[in-house]
Order: structure tokens, then C-alpha cells, then sequence
């Protein structure tokens, strides 16, 4: 998946599927992925367009969605 670079102090990059209907996430913490499954595009809008996509994600994101952490290829 492609992720684009974003303006965040929690989060370095995100990508996002909406025919899969997956979030992906790269943290600049410890530069992991993350996946986040049945993340329907009118929660990916709101997560965008958030003032703070770190607190979205904390609040809204993180272990609320079935994830996965990506390994390395």
C-alpha cells in the first residue's frame, strides 16, 4: 500500500484502501506499521481531517479495529 507523508508529531506516514477498507499507519516513534481492517471511508475522511491525527488515533482508532503489525520484506 502507498502511504503519503503527513504533518503529525505522533504519526510519519498514512495509506489508505478504501475498496479493503484498510488504514495503514507508520509511527515516527519506532517507524512500525500498522494495519486497521474494516475502516470505512466516512471514518478515514474524519480521521484526516482531524485537528490532531495523534489524538484521533488514540482516542478513536486504537483498539477499537481488528490491526496488524507489518513486518519487515
Amino acid at each position: 500500500m502507498r502511504r503519503r507523508a503527513i504533518n503529525s508529531s505522533a504519526l510519519q506516514s498514512i495509506g489508505y484502501d478504501a475498496e479493503k477498507h484498510i488504514l495503514e499507519l507508520e509511527f515516527k516513534e519506532n517507524g512500525d506499521v500498522w494495519q486497521y481492517f474494516n475502516f470505512k471511508p466516512a471514518a478515514y475522511k474524519k480521521f484526516v481531517n482531524s485537528q490532531s491525527l495523534g489524538t484521533f488515533f488514540a482516542t478513536r482508532i486504537k483498539g477499537k479495529y481488528d490491526e496488524e503489525k507489518m513486518g519487515f520484506l
